[in-house]
């Protein structure tokens, strides 16, 4: 039985993707923080505005599957469908 995802959902998830996402090019631009002479005060404060932000996403998306039935049903629905989305057929 294939689950409906509201799309007020698929976006709460889609932005915890994208910020999730966010995080991991800053840490690989920035490289780790105990390489050579570390990171700067600035670079620690961006991380952790990126990674904030992405708890914030992720926390407000699970808020939102705490309220659906079938939840573990429907979050392993909505990983895929946001995360590895089927190709789309011509």
């Amino acid at each position: 039985m294939a689950i409906e995802l509201p799309d007020e959902l698929i976006k709460l998830e889609q932005a915890a993707v994208q910020a999730h996402e966010k995080l991991l090019a800053y840490q690989a631009e920035c490289g780790r923080p105990t390489a050579g002479d570390g990171w700067t005060d600035e670079q620690h404060a961006t991380w952790q505005d990126l990674w904030n932000a992405w708890r914030a996403a992720a926390e407000e998306t699970q808020a939102a599957l705490r309220s659906v039935a079938n939840r573990y049903e429907t979050e392993q629905a909505l990983k895929r469908a946001v995360r590895h989305p089927a190709p789309e057929e011509s």
